[in-house]
């Protein structure tokens, strides 16, 4: 059975930071990309950024490059998104995403509010 599951997800102040993570299992985890994304309130799911297979690469979107970081570790099964200096229009369910020649695995999602 294919899972992913988010966590680490909270409330935080506008600067601070969070790391979510996000466990894979049920396939060969190592030889998917690994996708980060987020959906505000009212708002579209928006891809946050990706890392290839091995990790060796890595994209952003503009609006949280320079703050966020994806890794993974391929032995643990895990991808990782490191936030930092949080802005309250992060603000949103972050989800985890697998794809590899067309499929797809959707995690169930993580709240982030970042609030005063």
């Amino acid at each position: 059975q294919v899972q992913l599951v988010e966590s680490g997800g909270g409330s935080v102040q506008p600067g601070g930071s969070l790391r979510l993570s996000c466990a894979a299992s049920g396939f060969t985890f190592s030889v998917y990309t690994m996708s980060w994304h987020r959906q505000a309130p009212g708002k579209e799911r928006e891809l946050v950024g990706s890392i290839s297979s091995s990790g060796g690469s890595t994209n952003y979107v503009d609006s949280v490059k320079g703050r966020f970081t994806i890794s993974r570790g391929n032995a643990k099964n895990t991808v990782y998104l490191q936030m930092s200096n949080l802005k309250p229009e992060d603000t949103a369910v972050y989800y985890c995403k697998a794809t590899r020649m067309g499929v797809t695995y959707w995690g169930q999602g993580t709240q982030v509010t970042v609030s005063s």
